[in-house]
């Protein structure tokens, strides 16, 4: 078995925990997310989605788990953060994660290149890597597939300007990509329950994301606010 199929194996059917915190979050700190990782793993999570260089290392030290690497890196330039250019994949490739995701909306980069111009040179470099696309769209999602992405990933449905009347979890999106599609489909964004996990999995996708849900104690809270305050 190859290894690209040796880690699709190990997350099928399995929850992904995104462990994240960006700097103005109170939780920002490698060690914190070293700590939210190993508490996911006891809880039965089979993989963990980070952020930054230094978040990865220090939740590589604390699970033995396949790692989904992201840099979020922002700019006044583009509105696409995730992984945004070839310079993010190279750290990403170095240090050794298990999947890299990137942006794969129709979205310009900051360096002015679309993900049609910039992926094909990605692919042909990194030949033994497993790429996955945060797709917006089912458009996005066939162009991402006909790219030679190796996994599609719901993740920016309702997050970018164009699809942010979409109601998440976005199960149409969901269902029509595991019905297009021969590759591994991931359900990401806006999974907020039990019940809306299992919905997900019986619609068939590989595997699926949840971070905020669990890991985001601010917005978590907020939530339970918002609910006294509409009584």
């Amino acid at each position: 078995m190859n290894k690209k199929q040796q880690v699709f194996d190990d997350i099928k059917r399995q929850l992904i925990v995104s462990c994240q915190a960006l700097p103005e979050e109170p939780l920002h700190s490698s060690f914190i997310m070293g700590k939210m990782a190993y508490a996911a793993m006891l809880g039965g999570a089979k993989g963990i989605r980070a952020n930054s260089i230094e978040d990865i290392r220090e939740i590589k030290s604390m699970v033995d788990l396949p790692i989904i690497g992201i840099i979020k890196k922002s700019s006044d330039e583009s509105d696409v953060c995730i992984t945004p250019t070839s310079k993010e994949v190279e750290l990403l490739y170095k240090e050794g994660v298990d999947i890299i995701a990137l942006d794969a909306t129709k979205r310009i980069r900051p360096d002015g290149t679309t993900i049609s111009e910039i992926f094909p040179e990605i692919r042909q470099k990194y030949k033994d890597q497993i790429f996955m696309a945060d797709c917006s769209t089912y458009e996005e999602a066939k162009e991402a597939y006909e790219l030679g992405f190796d996994c599609l990933g719901t993740t920016l449905s309702g997050y970018t300007e164009y699809t942010n009347d979409k109601k998440l979890p976005d199960l149409e999106l969901i269902k029509r990509l595991i019905q297009s599609f021969p590759i591994p489909v991931i359900a990401e964004g806006g999974i907020w329950t039990p019940d809306e996990l299992k919905r997900v999995f019986d619609l068939g996708v590989h595997t699926a994301v949840v971070g905020t849900a669990i890991t985001r104690p601010m917005e978590i809270t907020k939530r339970f606010v918002s609910a006294i305050q509409s009584v």
